[in-house]
């Protein structure tokens, strides 16, 4: 009962608590002679928040945004990585091979299902058009907040002083009070012969003009699973190249039934194996993919490949070496991330850094939220911090993970084996009693991860099955305050429930 009483506190707190401009909030006071009180660099989801969220303030706020074309001559619009190249068309693209699922199991419902057939070219036209019309309804909202949008390439001049370059060539110089850095950052490459020439990343699948057809997805990280998952779902004969582990950072059970299943829905796997040299054999025209002759190595053996498509997923560089950060004596790590306090200030007291640019969780909505904080304690007096602990994340895998909290290794790490117990099962979601490959359920698992010592407190809680990406994703902070209050004790008990029965 308490439990309970604690997840209705906290569900209030979420759906009451949102910090709206104080009609009596004094007129924001000016100690300085800026074109700008704040400047933000990067127009993806963290800094377009934190610039939406000042001007409500008071404050007068620039953005400047600019993307330079990938090695496959790739660009694109206003709204960042997760709109444009990252979560948004890969969710819509992932929805696509659900779909071409459920067109399987809609036989044993009853319904005629002949002729099942995708079409690339089809789906790539409207989830542009999508995107493109999320891109102008963004520069429309910036103009009606007021805030002032510059789509040029800024770097520093001085402390106070940027100057931005546009397409064109033409220079403009600005400065501000404060400065927020919100580059986000771009896929790598490796130091290869023929991966720049002829390979492609994420910055390229989702407006890819011609069917990939055979593809290899280079990397085990959740990016290259999830474009291997719904390239697989959409027909094509996609590989996974994989040098050591699946999703590392993520629990090693989970991570391993991830893929698992995607072998057994004909996702193919090469471990250990890593990429030597790609030479093309057949150039790519408007409508057909390239022939590509792969030399890799596999478990200690030389082999070669021919594909249509090699994606390359092996991590992130943050662009903050690209906006002259010497110039302001600003500090960052050799992997491109800048160190920050808990109020995601820099080494430079004026200037601040959010998103994938910081030491912390890559998530959209998480961006989002540091960003508003960050312009409520910089004009309107707040002091609230963010959490960066028990942050939900979903991987959309074919088979999707959801998750919260530690995994186990972290967990035994933390606080000793012997003071662990982990909790499992195993479920079928009634609309899959009937479906047209049963025995893939046998996939869907559920792990609840508690401290003996501290009452079984819930410290990780894992999900593979149907929906997770629902479930975790567009519920995100609610599950964060609910799994804080405790309420997943109710969780832990159904777990409970159904590894007691099985036993018995």
């Amino acid at each position: 009962y308490n439990e309970y009483k604690s997840y209705l506190r906290c569900r209030a707190w979420i759906m009451f608590r949102v910090q709206v401009p104080d009609p009596d909030l004094p007129e924001l006071e000016r100690n300085h002679n800026f074109n700008f009180d704040l400047a933000v660099i990067g127009g993806g989801s963290g800094g377009l928040a934190c610039a939406k969220e000042a001007v409500k303030f008071g404050a007068k706020v620039v953005v400047y945004d600019f993307v330079h074309p990938s090695p496959q001559n790739t660009t694109w619009g206003l709204g960042g990585t997760c709109l444009n190249v990252g979560c948004i068309p890969k969710k819509l693209m992932h929805s696509a091979s659900i779909y071409g699922e459920v067109i399987e199991d809609a036989k044993r419902y009853g319904w005629a299902t002949e002729n099942k057939k995708h079409d690339w070219a089809t789906l790539v036209e409207n989830v542009q058009a999508h995107i493109k019309s999320q891109n102008w309804k963004l520069k429309i909202d910036l103009r009606e907040k007021n805030v002032q949008y510059y789509n040029e390439y800024a770097t520093f001049v001085d402390k106070n002083t940027i100057k931005s370059v546009n397409r064109r060539g033409q220079e403009r110089t600005v400065t501000a009070d404060k400065f927020v850095l919100a580059m986000g950052g771009r896929p790598n490459y490796p130091n290869i012969p023929g991966a720049r020439d002829y390979a492609i990343t994420s910055d390229d699948v989702f407006s890819l003009k011609y069917p990939p057809g055979k593809t290899l997805c280079v990397g085990a990280s959740y990016i290259s699973l999830e474009c291997a998952g719904f390239l697989t779902g959409l027909g094509y004969d996609t590989t996974v190249m994989v040098r050591s582990i699946l999703l590392r950072g993520f629990d090693r059970d989970c991570a391993e039934a991830v893929g698992r299943y995607m072998e057994d829905t004909g996702t193919r796997f090469l471990r250990p194996a890593t990429v030597k040299n790609i030479e093309c054999v057949k150039q790519p025209t408007d409508t057909t993919a390239p022939e590509l002759k792969v030399f890799y190595e596999l478990d200690g053996k030389e082999e070669c490949e021919i594909f249509n498509t090699v994606l390359f997923a092996i991590g992130r560089t943050p662009l903050t070496d690209k906006i002259n950060p010497e110039a302001i004596g600003l500090k960052y790590e050799k992997n491109g991330k800048v160190p920050v306090n808990d109020r995601e200030q820099t080494n430079v007291p004026h200037v601040y850094a959010i998103g994938d640019i910081i030491d912390a969780p890559e998530l959209t909505p998480l961006a989002i939220q540091v960003g508003r904080l960050l312009a409520r304690r910089l004009y309107a007096g707040s002091s609230l911090l963010m959490d960066y602990v028990n942050v939900p994340t979903t991987v959309f895998t074919p088979l999707e993970y959801g998750s919260v909290g530690m995994s186990e290794a972290t967990a035994i790490k933390k606080f000793g084996e012997d003071d662990i117990e982990v909790w499992h099962a195993r479920h079928t979601p009634t609309e899959h009693t009937v479906r047209e490959s049963p025995d893939l359920d046998k996939h869907n698992y559920v792990k609840l991860i508690c401290v003996r010592s501290q009452k079984d407190k819930v410290v990780g809680f894992h999900y593979l099955g149907p929906n997770a990406g629902v479930y975790n994703t567009q519920n995100n902070e609610e599950i964060r305050r609910i799994y804080r209050c405790g309420i997943l004790l109710i969780i832990k008990m159904l777990c409970r429930s159904i590894a007691e029965d099985y036993f018995n």
